[in-house]
């Protein structure tokens, strides 16, 4: 895994210098497995800049993530996501030259079905031998992530956490319900936060078992809402902020041309989420806000001042959401099982990509140009780019 200083020197530039002072920064990260590398990026360069994040939402690996940055001061994240990643990273593939690496990326991948990633899971033998056998909901799962709760509490401060120096807040998903739910760690209603919620966030089914909290069972929120981004739109009270969406999972692609492709295909439209059209909504919705501001300000002041008419200019806002939303690029080789790609060149060449993205929208930092009366939601978006490794 290459340092922050190789990183650097590889880059040819300084860290960025970019800041904003008009709000709180927020970083939402997406469920994904492996592709979860691309966010260690991502927050790297946010580091590197002195960006660091008032407010961490996280999903399946992004709630790992996200809780590694939260449960730290800003001085050891780098230090504690290098040692999961490095933890869960495996051996590179062997080199059988271009003709055979398809073949080399399968044995690679079998290699995790079958053993699992040190650190984060293995084979659960008692659910595997019989899919039919009534084991109950903490033990139907094709793996067990009980190794995910040591390498957790080795790398990530609770206590950081809960005295509210950076907020987290992880989505989960009630399988009894099927509500979402996300614990925050300034809701008091979740009580402390603990290794159990990072878990629950990140229990994949059939691939991991239902973690209970407070003795109800959660799977992983990314089968409901895997870019929980409408939790910072939706946060009362609102404020300005800057938000990085860190996403892996593409919602547009070719058409695909054969079945193991149309999995696939299926795959990265499914955990995509419709973040476009939630946010979409959420535009809508602010700029509703923002006209009912201004026609406020057509009233008489008398009429202002009535409780009725304050009740309903409550309604509106002057918030401003700067939006910037960065996408993993897709790999060479990449197929349905990218999301379990722990080989060290898959996570280093992510790693770099996110560290690149999150570079080149700090030096534009477009969320400095003013903003427009009616402006709720600002999306700043550059085009995406292939990048094979």
């Amino acid at each position: 895994m290459a340092s922050s200083s190789k990183q650097q020197k590889a880059s040819g530039a300084t860290p960025s210098t970019s800041s904003y002072d008009a709000g709180q920064i927020v970083l939402v990260l997406q469920g994904g497995g492996a592709l979860g590398a691309y966010q260690v990026g991502v927050y790297q360069a946010l580091h590197e800049a002195g960006m660091e994040p008032q407010w961490v939402i996280g999903t399946s690996i992004g709630a790992i993530n996200g809780a590694i940055i939260a449960g730290n001061p800003p001085a050891q994240r780098m230090d504690k996501l290098s040692r999961f990643w490095h933890m869960v990273q495996q051996q590179d593939r062997a080199d059988f030259g271009a003709w055979w690496a398809a073949l080399s990326h399968a044995a690679a991948n079998y290699k995790i079905y079958a053993g699992g990633v040190g650190g984060f899971f293995k084979p659960n033998r008692r659910a595997a031998g019989d899919v039919n056998a009534a084991v109950g909901v903490e033990q139907a799962a094709f793996y067990s992530t009980e190794p995910l709760r040591d390498t957790l509490a080795a790398l990530i401060d609770f206590d950081y956490i809960n005295a509210e120096n950076c907020r987290l807040t992880l989505g989960a998903v009630s399988v009894v319900s099927g509500e979402m739910n996300y614990f925050d760690s300034r809701d008091s209603r979740d009580g402390p936060l603990g290794v159990e919620h990072v878990m629950a966030s990140g229990a994949l089914p059939p691939a991991f078992p239902a973690i209970r909290v407070d003795g109800e069972a959660y799977w992983d929120g990314g089968i409901y809402s895997n870019s929980p981004i409408e939790v910072v739109m939706d946060d009362i009270p609102r404020r300005n902020s800057l938000i990085f969406s860190a996403n892996v999972w593409h919602p547009q692609g070719p058409e695909p041309q054969s079945v193991w492709q149309v999995m696939g295909r299926q795959k990265d439209i499914q955990y995509a989420s419709r973040d476009k059209s939630h946010v979409r909504r959420q535009q809508q919705i602010h700029q509703m806000r923002h006209v009912i501001r201004e026609l406020g300000k057509y009233l008489p002041a008398a009429k202002r001042e009535d409780a009725d008419v304050r009740e309903l200019l409550d309604f509106g806002c002057a918030t401003v959401m700067h939006l910037v939303p960065l996408l993993a690029p897709r790999l060479a080789l990449e197929d349905l099982t990218k999301d379990i790609d722990f080989s060290a060149d898959g996570i280093q060449a992510r790693w770099q990509a996110g560290y690149a993205d999150t570079r080149r929208q700090l030096e534009l930092a477009p969320w400095q140009r003013p903003a427009g009366t009616m402006d709720g939601v600002i999306i700043h978006e550059e085009t995406q780019y292939e990048q094979a490794i």
